[in-house]
Order: C-alpha cells, then structure tokens, then sequence
C-alpha cells in the first residue's frame, strides 16, 4: 500500500529540512540564535534574544503539554491546520487555536505567551 501523499510529504520535509525528534514530540531544526544575549528575570542563566526553529508534525503526532518559559510565535507554512491548545498561568482556562491558512476558521499565526501551558 502507498503512503497518503501527506505522509509522503512530511517525509520529503524532513529530510530536505534536516529536520530531527523533538523532544515533545514532532521533528525540528533550530534555524536561527541571536549572538545577543538576555537576562530572563527568573531562575535562568542568561539566553540568546531570539531563537527560530523549523517545527513539524506527522498526522497523529502531537507536542505534549509544556509550561512555556518564553514567549513562543507559531507560524503556519503548508500542509494541515494544527489545532494548539494554550492554558493560562494561573490554570483556569484553556482555549483551542487552529493555526493554518487564512480561511475564517484558522490563523497563520499565534502567540503563546511565556507562563502558559502548551500543547499542539
């Protein structure tokens, strides 16, 4: 049996992309990390200002849940919408984003804000 053309394609990204297992889940290659450097106003050693990566996930895959330390932006580039989950600090409320082509029901993008909990 052929693989779905999805499937096909995820693999083709992954391989041109370079991209490797993400620790939550997915494939990813970090594509960018500023020289310049922060200081997070918490527990943590100072970090590059900026960091981009490539992130991608296969039909069935998911990004389990994480707390976020910075603010993260996700930007849709092609294949299916993916649905991101993003529960506040405090807990209380979560909400349901589709990130995807402009349509009405998706977005291209979104924000995640550092202290929330994540996932897509």
């Amino acid at each position: 049996m052929m693989p779905h053309p999805s499937a096909r394609r995820a693999a083709a990204l992954i391989a041109e992309l370079g991209l490797q297992p993400h620790p939550e889940g997915g494939y990813y290659r970090e594509l960018y990390r500023s020289t310049q450097q922060v200081q997070p106003a918490d527990d943590r050693t100072a970090r590059a200002a900026l960091t981009a990566i490539s992130f991608l996930l296969t039909a069935g895959q998911h990004s389990r849940w994480h707390c976020l330390r910075s603010d993260e932006v996700w930007l849709f580039i092609e294949g299916d919408p993916l649905e991101l989950f993003i529960v506040d600090a405090g807990l209380t409320r979560c909400q349901s984003h589709i990130i995807g082509p402009s349509d009405g029901t998706s977005a291209p993008q979104h924000i995640a804000p550092a202290g929330c909990w994540q996932a897509a």
